[in-house]
């Protein structure tokens, strides 16, 4: 009996996901059997739904990027301008390799048992750190909304194609300066260390680097702070000078900053 009612609100839930797509005639839609069985569970797919209802966005094309925590999705909104979905994924196992960087920091000493929980956190860490480096002139992906492991924010492409990162870009001299300031601003301004910088987690577009993927980030006050700054400036420097850029003494760069 209740297997039935769950099949039924199911189906109901995907028949107003997918008739969103198809009354806007889209070629590459949001799959039924893709999305069910290989990416979401229930519960996302009643997020999804939600997030319909309350018009916070109007349907779902298909993914953009997948990787082992999230999956990224181009939606659109209810003004029919794009945005991002980044759904973390409930069943994974990688988040708990993630504590490290929720244990110590202040703003988040709550932290309850499970993988689900812990990745509902994530979710709203990343919203937090987006929340506040949008708030100081800070050029990320402008956060919409977040709800459960769900996080609604700007989507930083066209037509459904991401920017290119730094890693697939043509840089110079300018892209590495633009790319320390950042870090600065992040610790001196937004009062945060991103914890996991890299060529991979900035996009390069016409208005200048657009720095993504903020979950790790860590509040200065977090024990291992300074640490992961060292390895922030480190990586970033490393990447540049294989290009052929001249860098500054990565040491020298965590004087000034701190």
């Amino acid at each position: 009996m209740q297997g039935d009612i769950s099949r039924k609100l199911e189906s109901k839930l995907d028949e107003k996901l997918f008739s969103q797509t198809r009354k806007k005639q889209l070629k590459d839609g949001f799959k039924k059997g893709k999305v069910i069985n290989e990416v979401l569970d229930k519960r996302t797919v009643m997020t999804l739904y939600k997030l319909i209802t309350d018009h916070i966005i109007a349907y779902v094309n298909g993914s953009v990027s997948a990787g082992k925590e999230s999956v990224v999705f181009w939606a659109v909104d209810e003004n029919n301008l794009d945005v991002a979905l980044k759904i973390y994924l409930v069943s994974t196992s990688n988040f708990k390799k993630r504590e490290q960087y929720i244990v110590g920091d202040p703003r988040f000493s709550k932290l309850k048992k499970g993988t689900k929980n812990l990745v509902y956190l994530w979710a709203k860490k990343e919203f937090r750190n987006l929340s506040q480096c949008h708030n100081c002139g800070i050029h990320v992906p402008e956060p919409i909304h977040v709800t459960n492991n769900v996080l609604v924010m700007e989507f930083v492409g066209e037509n459904g194609s991401p920017a290119k990162v730094l890693l697939n870009s043509d840089i110079d001299e300018k892209d590495y300066h633009q790319s320390i300031s950042i870090i600065k601003k992040l610790y001196q301004e937004a009062r945060l260390v991103h914890a996991d910088y890299s060529e991979y987690n900035i996009f390069k577009t016409d208005d200048g680097l657009v720095l993504f993927d903020l979950g790790s980030a860590v509040d200065l006050r977090h024990p291992n702070a300074q640490e992961f700054l060292k390895r922030d400036i480190n990586n970033i420097t490393r990447f540049f000078s294989k290009r052929g850029i001249a860098v500054n003494d990565p040491a020298k760069v965590l004087k000034e900053i701190i």
